[in-house]
């Protein structure tokens, strides 16, 4: 294995080539990541280790805290903000495992929109070609998984903001259940459809981040055997508006599981989606939790330009009666009740994490119903897992043309044995690659 501080060293050089035009990192840690990485390397030649993620760069979205500077999360206003006193508490146990932190990427404004465009300090580059939008909110961490300036990326996801970049770059991404990774030192969005997960290359890179922030002892986990496996597909709305390509590669995907074993069956959920939507009628959980988080400059006025599509959502949002808040999460726990015990039937929900790739950044930036359309879109089918209380994992799909992801999703609490199926699917889905 290549000494961590030559891995860094390479990583270090290309960002300092393009430094000048640099839109995936929104700060570099070169000395603290050298010093980790030189750590990580005496650890090996002396035959020790802090165990699978010992020496891996590790990037992190700039909303996670950092101690001694302000956690911006893609803000102007956040600027003036106090330093952090702490790291947060994913970062700690990054750095005593070993993660080598060699920076924060950027983001969308308080992690609130899908596309990963970002007014104030630049849009991340899509991995596959610049042109076309990274997805968001977890923007520069879907793009750095994918480039390799990072081997693991830190994000987070309150509808889809892990894996709808995962997705779009082409890397494998993961959304624990909500609560298993514990939030503290993450500038919220929504505190109660947040979550924490990693994107990376491998499933195994997944895991093995996963674990630790979680706080859990590493145990290995065998991939899950497809023969026999019950997977429900939720046709119906989740298929609407999908791309040729992106459906061509899902029906494919479904044919291979089933020439593995799995038994495939339709699993009709459009009720609970529909019975939700009802529910979120007059604002949605995420901006009702989020308008409350940013108050006070709702209230006054921002010190500094705030995105519009963040700053109109939020706003509306505001005008939500307490009472309508209350009703909308008694209802969503009923409803999560009801999707438990739909797919208490079944080991997996499979569907495509996105029914539409990347689009064209300029495209979007010149029609804003367009944009809108879109961001739909991406969050249809991933924003399901964090409404109905669930665990998900998205997985480049082979021959999909622009990157598109096959998605896994699994009752709550259900996440190592989502993640030791998704070590078969992935395995499954490199034989059509080659």
């Amino acid at each position: 294995m290549t000494a961590a501080r030559d891995r860094l060293e390479a990583i270090l050089s290309r960002l300092a080539a393009r430094a000048g035009d640099e839109r995936v990192f929104a700060k570099i840690y070169v000395d603290a990541a050298r010093a980790a990485a030189d750590a990580a390397d005496a650890r090996r030649r002396a035959g020790l280790s802090l165990g699978p993620l010992d020496g891996s760069i590790v990037s992190i979205k700039d909303l996670f805290d950092v101690a001694g500077e302000p956690t911006l999360a893609g803000s102007l206003m956040r600027r003036a903000a106090e330093p952090a006193q702490d790291d947060a508490l994913v970062v700690t146990r990054l750095r005593r495992a070993g993660a080598v932190i060699i920076g924060k990427t950027h983001m969308t404004e308080f992690a609130f929109t899908a596309l990963g465009l970002n007014p104030h300090y630049g849009t991340p580059p899509n991995a596959v070609d610049p042109a076309l939008i990274p997805g968001g909110s977890s923007s520069g961490a879907g793009v750095s998984a994918a480039e390799g300036t990072s081997d693991i990326s830190i994000g987070s996801d309150t509808g889809g903001s892990v894996r709808v970049p995962a997705a779009l770059n082409g890397v494998v991404g993961f959304k624990p259940t909500a609560r298993r990774i514990p939030l503290d030192g993450a500038f919220p969005l929504s505190p109660t459809l947040d979550s924490i997960g990693p994107l990376a290359k491998s499933v195994a890179q997944c895991i093995a981040t996963d674990v630790v922030m979680a706080g859990k002892e590493h145990v290995a986990l065998s991939p899950l055997p497809l023969s026999g496996l019950r997977i429900a597909v939720p046709r119906g709305r989740l298929f609407e508006g999908i791309e040729a390509g992106v459906a061509a590669s899902f029906e494919r995907a479904l044919h291979q599981l089933a020439r593995a074993g799995a038994t495939i069956t339709e699993c009709l959920v459009d009720n609970l989606l529909a019975d939700l939507r009802a529910a979120t009628r007059t604002g949605t959980i995420a901006a009702i939790e989020g308008a409350a988080i940013h108050a006070d400059w709702l209230a006054n006025g921002a010190s500094t330009p705030v995105d519009a599509n963040v700053s109109g959502a939020l706003g509306r949002a505001m005008q939500v009666p307490a009472v309508s808040y209350i009703r909308t999460i008694n209802r969503r726990a009923e409803l999560v009740a009801a999707m438990d015990a739909r797919l208490s039937a079944y080991d997996l929900v499979v569907l495509p994490t996105t029914p539409v790739s990347a689009q064209p950044i300029a495209e979007l930036l010149a029609d804003g119903a367009h944009a809108d359309r879109i961001e739909g879109l991406l969050l249809r089918n991933t924003q399901v897992a964090n409404q109905f209380d669930l665990t998900a994992l998205t997985l480049p799909m082979p021959r999909t043309g622009r990157p598109a992801g096959l998605m896994l999703m699994a009752r709550h609490g259900h996440d190592r044995r989502l993640l030791a199926a998704g070590l078969a699917v992935e395995a499954l889905l490199a034989e059509e690659r080659g």
